[in-house]
């Protein structure tokens, strides 16, 4: 064997592990507490009653980025109960200036629900429709927290009628919650079956 050959067979051996399959890749996890990855929602009972809003995703609005409708299912099904919309310009000028409209229509706001480092700005207006019905207005402008939606933005909801789609919600899943189910929420034994259902498999 000529060095040519030793040398093309170190290159082998030295590269071939880099290349290697991951020792695990034929045993990825696709499954824990009895949900599937890739397997339909609708196989799932218990949770085919989804939450007690819906929302859809709305855009090309004049003056808005894009906004969030979000309606009941339960209580009063398509009743819209509150509007999110993200304005097109993010800046804090232009909340001001949105502010000072907001005001002058309005009257000055009920409360600051922003934080204490003015990090995020957000206040807050609380008014009656003709039904006598809770409506409550936020305007908010945020840049810097993430755990926030960024720029601009107007909330517009009904408490009350969120509340009442929530408890509808809440008694319609526990008249179609099975037994079976019931049993394990209220007692979980640790042996191996319920190790299996906590552990991705």
């Amino acid at each position: 064997m000529n060095y040519l050959s030793l040398a093309v067979l170190f290159c082998c051996l030295a590269v071939g592990p880099i290349f290697s399959a991951p020792a695990h890749a034929e045993k990825a996890p696709t499954e824990v507490g009895g949900f599937k990855l890739g397997s339909s929602i609708e196989e799932y009972e218990f949770i085919s009653y989804r939450n007690f809003l819906k929302q859809v995703v709305i855009d090309k609005i004049p003056g808005f980025r894009k906004g969030v409708i979000e309606y009941g299912v339960c209580d009063r099904p398509g009743e819209i109960v509150k509007i999110k919309l993200k304005y097109l310009d993010t800046s804090e000028s232009f909340f001001k200036k949105l502010l000072k409209h907001y005001k002058k229509k309005f009257g000055e706001p009920d409360e600051f629900v922003g934080d204490s480092f003015g990090i995020v700005k957000a206040w807050k207006w609380h008014f009656k429709d003709n039904n006598g019905s809770r409506v409550t207005m936020i305007l908010q402008h945020n840049l810097k927290n993430p755990n926030e939606v960024t720029g601009n933005m107007v909330k517009l909801y009904m408490p009350d009628q969120i509340e009442a789609e929530r408890k509808c919600f809440n008694k319609t899943c526990s008249l179609h919650t099975t037994e079976a189910f019931k049993k394990v929420q209220d007692q979980l034994e640790l042996d191996e079956t319920s190790w299996q259902q906590m552990i991705p498999r």
